[in-house]
């Protein structure tokens, strides 16, 4: 499914959602701060993080997704 959602579409809705508000810092930043503090408790705060960061989630397993199939393509041997 994954494989069906175009990189037209997903790569500016990540970096949009990503640095999104652009100031005075992006959500995705600070609420990444707070994981790493320990302080991200407050359900708003986690859904901020997971609004933010799902389109960019998405986009590194697409690479990913991606680049392993292209992978298993270059071992298969050719009829």
């Amino acid at each position: 499914m994954i494989r069906r959602i175009p990189y037209l579409a997903l790569i500016p809705v990540a970096v949009v959602l990503g640095l999104a508000p652009f100031r005075p810092e992006p959500h995705l930043i600070e609420k990444l701060r707070m994981l790493t503090a320990g302080t991200l408790r407050a359900p708003i705060d986690i859904f901020d993080l997971t609004l933010h960061g799902l389109p960019v989630v998405l986009l590194l397993v697409k690479l990913g997704v991606d680049a392993r199939a292209r992978a298993l393509e270059r071992t298969r041997p050719h009829a």
